[in-house]
């Protein structure tokens, strides 16, 4: 037995070195470098993913396919050569794959969005999800059906917000309410983040609220797995809420159920000005804390029963353990794909320990991430997916290069003290390269910088590992008992100590910096640029650092546009530069608001200086629209038809926020009009000597399936693609 057992071992480490042998190309050694071309494959499958997502339009299938089949045939006649055709032909086949995986998954999700509002009307639906929110409840439905016979197709699932949530209804039931549904929304500015993307991919083709408390039609009398799962979901989240205090309870139900809805705004702030906001979402950081607990606690356990230590692979057992206590933690928080990512990654680590592999390597982050963009490839432009990966990537990197220094100070003493210092300095270490990693992509999608971050989690974090967590998974173990009030109340101790921390971090002068808008090129430079210098070895991964820098620089020589316009036409920032911006009034729009401050590197913005001149003459207001005077021009934005016909025959450039008839005006100088808010979306004007530079949404989106537009407004585009009112 143990020779037919060391042959098999023989033929597979064998197998292994063939294999390494093919995916590290001999002659990939760029000046002494040694690139394995194996760390590359999700880079290059990445690749392809972007490529497919910045298309304007929809591209057909016989292109991709000749693509795919034409690097495949270069690849095959090159093989032997093994030289930079052969691999140029091999990531073109990869980057092609990739491609297609998206172009696929497009395809598998498609299904009917509402291309107009709807409402007030009586609709059905079978609920998927409850998520309880700060004002009430959030409830996902599909098998959905309205009153109305006339809006075409009813779309796979809609989302709904309710205030009134007296009856809050469990998945699984079948609810009725009146309500109004509104297609999935366009980015509030052009290149922004697209909800009508994200929502096409969850197959949720309409999003609306209800106008009062909705009403329970009917409940299943037997629920198949997912509603069972579902409703213990919303049960858990009930007893964690109703465990802990009113400020805690929702940080807890969101780190343990992944509910986080419920959070006051006040608490999602102070969280994310002190760079703790990651702490929030169920990531790679609780997945792999409550692996590695279970992991720890089971061999500890199993070794101290002398037999089981002695006979069996008890770090093997314990593994197994890590990965089913993982699983069922994936399952109670939601199963979302950072969680799923999170999970196959732990996964992997988890197996690698079990086939006596090293547990934590470049080559298994490369496996994840291939495994997580074949199955999900739209997570590519996620946040999370950006942020989770940059922080592994780098920790891995680093780590790998500071192996030989770390195991040299673990073997000079042994004495207790320099084991503390090595534990603060690795747990600083570790802060420090995952803040750094990320921050570009914080930059790219929130537009700000914690600067006391790594101040804040020095201390979050050992918290969240080492008290918080473990009372977590003990809550987890005593709710079968009714006793989880053991395990939250503690648990209620440590999260309130980390709110402190926040508020305390968020509260220090200086503690949040806006950034002006990274562009999409200057992230994908720095990140080719960070992936080189992780991926590469010898002194020719400093070649990533010319990259690195020229990401860095576009935000530096990026600018923010002048005037701002939303989808709706009721919302405009006007952008007077050093730090100065003026939104229109109005109480509405709270979200857009949000997100332009941040856009525009501005804490807060001015009101319109009404019936006066203000900002040193600048800007000038009435009841009939505003004067701006800007690098020598004169914009006139129109509020009421009235002052349009001179407004038109005296400024440069001319907004019109209202419509206006056409014989008012007539001239060549109108930069944009309702027309063309209607038609394009959201708006980001820059003027400047040669004239006004216009993105609008519509454009940057493209003609994709999630930015389909309405059958009237494809007629418009036929018929008067250079329309002026």
């Amino acid at each position: 037995m143990a020779t037919i057992t060391a042959q098999i071992r023989g033929n597979a480490a064998s197998l292994a070195a063939s294999l390494r042998a093919r995916l590290v190309l001999p002659g990939m050694a760029i000046r002494g470098a040694e690139l394995q071309f194996a760390l590359w494959v999700p880079v290059v499958f990445g690749a392809g993913i972007g490529v497919y997502f910045s298309l304007p339009a929809e591209p057909g299938y016989g292109p991709v396919g000749l693509w795919l089949l034409l690097a495949a045939i270069a690849a095959l006649v090159l093989r032997r050569r093994r030289g930079v055709l052969f691999v140029t032909a091999l990531a073109l086949t990869i980057a092609a794959l990739g491609f297609g995986a998206a172009q696929f998954r497009t395809a598998m999700v498609s299904g009917p969005v509402f291309m107009r509002e709807i409402g007030p009307v009586w609709l059905s639906g079978r609920v998927r999800n409850v998520e309880p929110t700060e004002k009430g409840i959030r409830l996902t439905l599909d098998d959905v059906a309205m009153e109305r016979r006339n809006i075409g197709e009813m779309p796979h699932r809609i989302r709904i917000s309710v205030r009134s949530a007296s009856i809050v209804p469990m998945p699984g039931d079948r609810v009725s309410a009146l309500a109004i549904v509104r297609p999935p929304p366009a980015p509030s500015l052009p290149g922004g983040f697209d909800f009508a993307r994200k929502a096409w991919f969850e197959r949720i083709g309409g999003v609306g609220f209800a106008l009062g408390a909705v009403k329970i039609t009917a409940s299943p009398a037997a629920a198949s797995w997912r509603i069972a799962l579902a409703r213990l979901r919303l049960d858990l989240t009930r007893r964690i809420m109703a465990a802990v205090g009113d400020r805690t309870g929702p940080v807890a139900a969101a780190l343990l159920t992944g509910e986080r809805r419920a959070i006051p705004e006040a608490t999602l702030a102070s969280m994310r000005d002190s760079g703790l906001a990651h702490l929030l979402a169920i990531s790679g950081l609780h997945i792999g804390l409550v692996a590695g607990l279970l992991f720890f606690a089971v061999r500890l356990c199993l070794a101290c029963v002398e037999p089981m230590a002695l006979r069996y692979p008890i770090k093997k057992y314990a593994a197994v353990a890590a990965i089913a206590g993982a699983f069922a933690y994936l399952l109670i928080s939601g199963a979302t794909i950072p969680t799923q990512r999170a999970f196959l990654m732990v996964s992997i680590v988890m197996l690698a320990v079990m086939i006596d592999r090293t547990a934590i390597s470049m080559r298994l982050v490369a496996i994840s991430a291939i495994a997580v963009l074949v199955a999900a490839p739209e997570s590519l432009l996620s946040a999370s997916f950006q942020m989770s990966f940059a922080a592994v990537v780098g920790l891995v990197a680093v780590y790998e290069a500071a192996a030989p220094t770390m195991a040299r100070l673990r073997g000079r003493g042994g004495i207790r003290g320099s084991r503390i210092g090595l534990f603060v300095a690795a747990t600083v270490l570790t802060t420090l390269v995952a803040s750094t990693a990320t921050a570009p992509f914080a930059v790219y999608h929130f537009n700000r910088v914690a600067l006391f971050g790594l101040l804040a989690n020095l201390i979050a974090v050992p918290v969240m590992a080492m008290w918080i967590m473990p009372f977590g998974i003990v809550s987890f173990l005593l709710m079968p008992l009714g006793l989880e009030e053991l395990g939250l109340v503690p648990m209620g101790w440590g999260i309130d100590m980390v709110l402190r921390v926040a508020d305390a971090v968020a509260a220090l002068p200086g503690a949040v910096a806006l950034v002006p808008p990274m562009s999409t090129m200057g992230l994908a430079v720095l990140s080719l640029g960070g992936l080189w210098l992780c991926l590469t070895r010898g002194p020719p991964r400093l070649l990533g650092l010319p990259l690195v820098g020229a990401g860095v620089l576009s935000v530096a020589v990026s600018t923010a546009p002048d005037v701002l316009v939303n989808r709706d036409g009721d919302l405009v920032a006007i952008n007077l530069g050093d730090g100065a911006v003026v939104m229109s009034p109005g109480t509405g729009n709270s979200f857009e608001r949000e997100m332009w401050r941040r856009y525009l590197a501005v804490t807060e913005a001015s009101a319109w200086p009404m019936d006066g001149i203000g900002f040193g003459g600048r800007l000038g207001c009435d009841a009939r629209g505003c004067i701006l005077r800007n690098r020598g021009k004169t914009i006139a934005l129109v509020s009421d038809p009235g002052a349009a016909f001179e407004d038109c025959g005296q400024a440069d450039h001319v907004i019109l926020l209202t419509r206006v008839p056409r014989r008012l005006c007539r001239h060549g100088n109108v930069a944009l009009s309702t027309f063309h808010i209607w038609r394009d979306g959201a708006h980001a004007v820059r003027f400047s000597g040669n004239g006004p530079e216009i993105e609008t949404s519509r454009v940057a989106r493209g003609d994709r399936p999630w930015s389909r537009l309405s059958d009237k407004k494809r007629q418009y585009l036929r018929t008067r693609p250079t329309s002026r009112p």
